[in-house]
């Protein structure tokens, strides 16, 4: 699997990859959510070098997680929202966020608290079945090769050793 063509590969993680999967588009997308806009202020926030941050922008714009919205005209200047593909990737930071408060803290403690606007309570996110409603976690997922890709999918899932 070569990192330039994952986004031909019979699997979504290694598609989403191919859009998402590096640790500058994962922070500016961090930053998104945090209600950052402008090329100026995720050139300062990150200290990224604007040759990097303009490649992985244009790569958001072009994979529609992101679009270019005038807020000047002359000169005319941009800066980019999430698109609702964009918006659509909140569960996956929020599982980042979650995974980093629980085995990536130190004495500090969490460095930012989110809360839910309607309860106002201190929240950690959750996977539910989106059928049942249960709460959900590796364990209670099986998974098979969906019905258009049999060929393609079939090696994605580990041979298992017969029971005895």
């Amino acid at each position: 699997m070569r990192w330039e063509e994952l986004d031909q590969e019979p699997c979504s993680v290694a598609r989403a990859l191919a859009v998402v999967g590096d640790r500058w588009t994962l922070i500016i997308l961090r930053d998104c959510f945090l209600g950052v806009r402008r090329f100026d202020q995720f050139e300062s926030r990150l200290g990224i070098t604007r040759h990097v941050l303009t490649h992985r922008l244009k790569k958001l714009v072009e994979n529609d997680v992101l679009t270019k919205v005038p807020y000047q005209e002359k000169p005319l200047r941009e800066e980019y929202r999430l698109t609702e593909k964009g918006l659509a990737l909140h569960p996956v930071i929020m599982a980042l966020v979650h995974w980093g408060n629980t085995y990536m803290t130190d004495e500090r403690g969490v460095p930012l608290i989110h809360i839910h606007k309607s309860c106002g309570h201190r929240m950690s996110p959750v996977t539910t079945c989106s059928e049942c409603g249960e709460e959900i976690t590796a364990r209670d997922i099986r998974v098979e090769v969906g019905p258009n890709w049999e060929r393609a999918a079939r090696d994605l899932i580990p041979k298992r050793a017969p029971k005895q």
